[in-house]
C-alpha cells in the first residue's frame, strides 16, 4: 500500500468523463415522480438514478410510543438490472446484505440529523430509496434526493394543518470525493470509484456542518493535507447540491 500526496490545485482535466476535478456530474431532481407517495423524487447524478419516495405513517416504533415524538427511517435497494449484471431482489428473499443495511442506516441518520422529531409528532416518515441505475455515488444521491422527498412530505403535512411547526431544521446532502492518481476529485463515477486510491463519502447540512465522513484508503494511504483538500472539495460540491434541492422545491432564497 502506497502513500498518497494529492495535487495542490483541483483544476484542469484528465478525468474519464472529461469533467474538471472540482466538477459535479449533471444533477437533476424531478419532483412528483410517483403519484401516491406524500413526497416523491427522481434524482439523477450523471448516469446514477435513484427513486426516493417519502411515506407518512401514523405510527412510531414501539420504543417511541407515548413519548410525543416521531421517527425518520429509510430503506435502500438496487433494482435487479441497475448494474451491469442482474442481482436478486434482496427484500423478496427476506434478507439484506451488510452493504444494504449500512447504507439505509446512513440515510436514516443523515435525515434525522436535520429533523426536530418532536415537531414531527407521533408519526413516522419512511424514505424508500430504490436505485434504478447505478454509476457510482448511489448512497450520496439517495441522501440528497431523500431530503427533497422528505421536504415535500413535510410540506403536505403543513399545508394540511397537521403540524404546528416545521420539523425540518436544515438541508442535508452528500457527495463522494476521492484520490484518483495523484489528484483530488469530486463526485466519483463508477470508473473512478472502482480504480481510486482513496474514497470518501461526506454528508453535510446546508449550514456546512458535518453529519458523517466515511473515508477509506483503496490501495494507497492519504495524509491530513489530502483529507483537508478532499473535505474542501466535498463542501463546495454539497453547497451546489443544496442549491439544486432549493431549486427543486421552488425556493431559491
Amino acid at each position: 500500500m502506497s502513500h498518497s500526496s494529492v495535487s495542490p490545485e483541483p483544476a484542469g482535466g484528465g478525468r474519464p468523463s472529461g469533467r474538471r476535478p472540482d466538477e459535479l456530474r449533471p444533477v437533476t431532481i424531478q419532483t412528483g415522480f410517483t403519484r401516491y407517495a406524500e413526497g416523491s423524487v427522481l434524482i439523477s447524478m450523471g448516469a446514477t438514478q435513484v427513486l426516493c419516495n417519502a411515506s407518512v405513517l401514523d405510527r412510531v416504533p414501539s420504543f417511541l410510543k407515548g413519548k410525543g415524538q416521531g421517527w425518520v427511517t429509510a430503506e435502500y435497494g438496487m433494482l435487479p438490472r441497475s448494474t451491469h449484471t442482474r442481482s436478486d431482489r434482496e427484500a423478496a428473499r427476506g434478507k439484506q446484505s451488510g452493504r444494504t443495511q449500512e447504507i439505509q442506516r446512513l440515510i436514516g441518520r443523515s435525515l434525522r440529523a436535520v429533523f426536530d422529531l418532536e415537531a414531527l409528532g407521533e408519526r413516522t416518515l419512511h424514505l424508500d430509496c430504490d436505485v434504478i441505475q447505478a454509476d457510482g455515488g448511489t448512497r450520496c444521491a439517495s441522501i440528497t434526493g431523500a431530503w427533497v422527498a422528505a421536504a415535500l412530505a413535510v410540506r403536505r403535512l403543513r399545508e394540511g394543518g397537521e403540524l404546528e411547526r416545521d420539523p425540518l431544521l436544515d438541508h442535508v446532502a452528500a457527495v463522494s470525493v476521492g484520490v484518483v492518481g495523484d489528484r483530488a476529485v469530486l463526485d466519483l463515477d463508477y470508473i473512478e470509484d472502482s480504480g481510486c486510491g482513496a474514497d470518501v463519502n461526506v454528508v453535510m447540512t446546508g449550514a456546512g456542518h458535518y453529519v458523517e465522513v466515511q473515508g477509506t484508503a483503496e490501495g494507497q494511504t492519504f495524509d491530513r493535507q489530502a483529507l483537508v483538500q478532499l473535505l474542501d472539495l466535498a463542501e463546495s460540491g454539497i453547497a451546489r447540491l443544496v442549491a439544486e434541492q432549493k431549486r427543486a422545491l421552488g425556493s431559491l432564497q
